[in-house]
């Protein structure tokens, strides 16, 4: 597949989810979360976040070297930091579509073994996570314990990454034909969960 078919696909898949006001499941402003088992479920709580935060990691495998733990390093710190956003209630537009078109982007990057620079790739993911951070720090509570509800969401996405990198490593493994095809796979897997999710929200 070109790289211009990639960028054109990627672009139209942005449009898409900017032009729909409240189709994710950002969790924003739900529930009432009091400490570590509500942050460690909340990122395993809507399939928008899982979509993205697996994806991380397969995306990660597939790139190897540096780019394994840089990755999802990146995701986890710009989470961590857009969190405070949501805690304090600072604005941040289009949290919802931003989390969504993280999936189509991550997909999409997976289906067309897209292999970028480092720099390029660690970037794309700190935007990327700064939409699910902020969902994420929107339910933090105003107590202390805010600090434990926060590890628990960080704890979970890093499992997320983690099972990510784990299926993406076997896969490596493979001979190059399934190898391709199988990361190719899981990236088609993303793109038609968040399908589903703009269809059913």
């Amino acid at each position: 597949m070109k790289k211009n078919q990639f960028w054109q696909y990627l672009v139209g898949a942005i449009a898409i989810t900017l032009l729909i006001p409240s189709v994710a499941s950002a969790h924003t402003g739900v529930g009432d979360p009091t400490g570590f088992l509500h942050g460690l479920e909340h990122p395993i709580g809507g399939l928008d976040h899982i979509l993205a935060m697996v994806a991380v990691g397969l995306w990660a495998a597939q790139m190897g070297g540096k780019a394994l733990w840089l990755v999802p390093g990146a995701f986890l710190l710009a989470m961590t930091g857009s969190s405070v956003l949501g805690h304090y209630g600072l604005p941040l537009p289009g949290i919802e579509q931003g989390i969504l078109a993280s999936d189509f982007i991550l997909g999409l990057l997976l289906l067309f073994t897209t292999r970028l620079s480092l720099a390029a790739s660690v970037g794309i993911v700190s935007i990327l996570a700064i939409f699910h951070g902020y969902a994420h720090g929107a339910e933090m509570p105003e107590t202390a314990l805010g600090l434990t509800y926060g590890i628990g969401f960080i704890i979970s996405t890093a499992g997320l990454h983690l099972a990510g990198i784990g299926m993406g490593l076997g896969i490596d493994r493979l001979q190059p034909i399934f190898r391709d095809r199988l990361f190719r796979s899981g990236g088609a897997a993303v793109v038609i969960g968040a399908v589903y999710i703009l269809i059913n929200h």
